[in-house]
C-alpha cells in the first residue's frame, strides 16, 4: 500500500479510536458528577437554630432617658476682704463639713483698725457726755430767760452731733470686727472641695472673679434628665399614687459589674420645652457611697408601674421586613412559620408582645438568615452553640450539606 493512502486510512479511523476510549469515561464521569448532585440534594437537612419560649410574666414599665448628676449645693468659697492668705487648714479633693476652718487671711491691719475704731468711739463718747452736761445747763438758764435761743438751740444741735458721731464710731467698730471675722474661712457646707486657685502668701481680693475653691455637695445629690413629652400624663398619674423610684448607672456600670444608684423622682418642670418636646425631670439620690458624680452621665430608668401577665419574648427574636416587625414561629412538626407580631416596647433584653405570639411558643432567636416560611429546623447544640464554631457561623456554613462541598461533592 502506498505510503499516502496509509496515512489517509490512519487518520480516518483516528476518530473513531478517540471516541472508543474516551466514553466509557466519560459515562463514568456524568455518573459520578450526576451522583454527587444527587448526594448534595439528598444531604440537605434541618436548619440549625436556636430557640426560645415565650414566657408570660410581670413586666416593669419603664422610661429610659440620658441623665446628668447635678450637686444639690455648689458653693464657690471667695474672700470678702483684701489680705494676704496666711494659712490652708484643707487638703484639696478631701471633704470638709460644715464650719470646719478653711483659710486664714493675715488678722494684724484689720486688728490696728479695730482698736482705732474702739478709740475714736472713745473720745466721741467722752465728748458726748460733755455735751450732755452742757445741755443740762443750757436747760436750766433757758428755762429761767437767763439764755439766749439761739443758743440754746446751737446747743442742742451740737449735742444731737455728737449722739450721732458715737452711733456712727460703734459702726465702724463693728464694720472693724467683722472684718477680722472675715479673716477665718470657714466651710459654709458640708462637701467635697475641689482644686486650689491659690496659694499660702498669695495676695487675695475682696470677691475676686476667681474663686479660692468649690465645694459640691455630693450626698444627697440630683439627677436631672428630660423625656418625651407624650410620658407626662402617665408620670403624673403614677406619681399621685405612689413616689416613683428612679435608678441611675454610669454607661460602663454594667461592665465592671456594680448595681444602679436607686432614687425617687422630685421634680417635675412645669413646662414642656416646645423646641424638643420635652419635660424635664430631677431625682434626688441618697449617694451615700458617692457613687455618682456631678457633671457625669448616666442611663436613667424612671420607674411608672408593672405590667402583670405580659408576654415577653428574647429581642434577638425579632425581625423586621417591609410589612413590619415578624418572628419565626416553631410549629409543632419542627417547621417555622413567619409570624407578623405587634410590639409594645422593650423591657431589657426581652420585648414585650402585644399581639401575635401566644405563652410557651417555641421562636427563632438566631439562624433566621437561612429561614424561610416553611423550612424545617433543629435544635442548635453542643459545639455548635459556642461562639467561633461553625454551628455558630453564618447562614449556610454546614459545608456537608452544601452541593460542591467536600461532604456532597465526592
Amino acid at each position: 500500500m502506498p505510503r499516502y493512502a496509509f496515512r489517509v486510512v490512519l487518520l480516518a479511523a483516528l476518530p473513531a479510536l478517540l471516541a472508543s476510549c474516551s466514553s466509557p469515561r466519560s459515562g463514568a464521569g456524568a455518573s459520578a458528577g450526576s451522583g454527587g448532585r444527587g448526594a448534595g440534594r439528598g444531604a440537605a437537612g434541618p436548619v440549625p437554630v436556636v430557640t426560645a419560649r415565650a414566657a408570660q410574666k410581670a413586666v416593669p414599665v419603664t422610661v429610659p432617658a440620658v441623665g446628668t448628676v447635678e450637686a444639690v449645693s455648689t458653693v464657690e468659697i471667695r474672700s470678702q476682704i483684701t489680705a494676704q492668705l496666711a494659712a490652708i487648714h484643707f487638703v484639696e479633693g478631701r471633704e470638709v463639713r460644715r464650719g470646719d476652718p478653711l483659710f486664714s487671711l493675715d488678722p494684724r491691719p484689720f486688728q490696728a483698725t479695730l482698736q482705732q475704731a474702739q478709740a475714736v468711739l472713745a473720745r466721741d463718747t467722752a465728748s458726748l457726755q460733755n455735751a450732755q452736761v452742757q445741755q443740762a445747763r443750757a436747760d436750766t438758764l433757758f428755762q429761767r430767760g437767763l439764755l439766749a435761743r439761739d443758743q440754746y438751740e446751737s446747743q442742742r444741735a451740737s449735742t444731737a452731733a455728737l449722739a450721732a458721731t458715737v452711733e456712727a464710731d460703734k459702726a465702724a467698730i463693728e464694720t472693724a470686727r467683722l472684718n477680722v471675722q472675715y479673716t477665718e474661712i470657714a466651710a459654709p457646707t458640708t462637701g467635697r472641695t475641689g482644686s486650689l486657685g491659690v496659694h499660702v502668701g498669695d495676695l487675695i481680693r475682696a470677691n475676686d472673679t476667681s474663686p479660692l475653691v468649690v465645694i459640691n455637695q455630693l450626698a444627697p445629690i440630683y439627677v436631672t434628665f428630660s423625656v418625651p413629652g407624650r410620658h407626662l400624663t402617665d408620670i403624673q398619674h403614677y406619681q399621685a399614687q405612689r413616689p416613683l423610684p428612679v435608678s441611675a448607672a454610669p454607661p460602663q456600670a454594667s461592665d465592671a459589674g456594680s448595681a444602679a444608684a436607686q432614687g425617687f423622682l422630685s421634680f417635675i418642670d412645669n413646662a414642656v420645652d416646645s423646641t424638643t418636646g420635652t419635660i424635664r425631670l430631677k431625682a434626688t439620690f441618697p449617694n451615700g457611697d458617692h457613687q455618682l458624680w456631678p457633671g457625669a452621665f448616666v442611663q436613667v430608668t424612671l420607674g411608672l408601674t408593672t405590667q402583670p401577665d405580659a408576654i415577653v419574648v428574647p429581642v434577638t427574636a425579632v425581625q423586621t421586613s417591609q410589612d413590619g416587625s415578624f418572628v419565626y414561629v416553631v410549629k409543632s412538626d419542627r417547621t417555622v412559620e413567619m409570624r407578623p407580631i405587634k410590639i409594645n416596647r422593650q423591657a431589657g433584653d426581652d420585648v414585650v408582645i402585644g399581639e401575635g405570639v401566644a405563652p410557651g411558643e417555641e421562636v427563632v432567636t438566631d439562624g433566621q438568615l437561612r429561614l424561610t416560611p416553611g423550612a424545617r429546623v433543629s435544635e442548635r447544640g453542643g459545639a455548635a452553640g459556642k461562639p467561633g464554631t461553625p454551628g455558630e457561623g453564618r447562614a449556610g456554613t454546614p459545608g456537608e450539606n452544601r452541593p460542591g462541598s467536600a461532604g456532597g461533592g465526592r
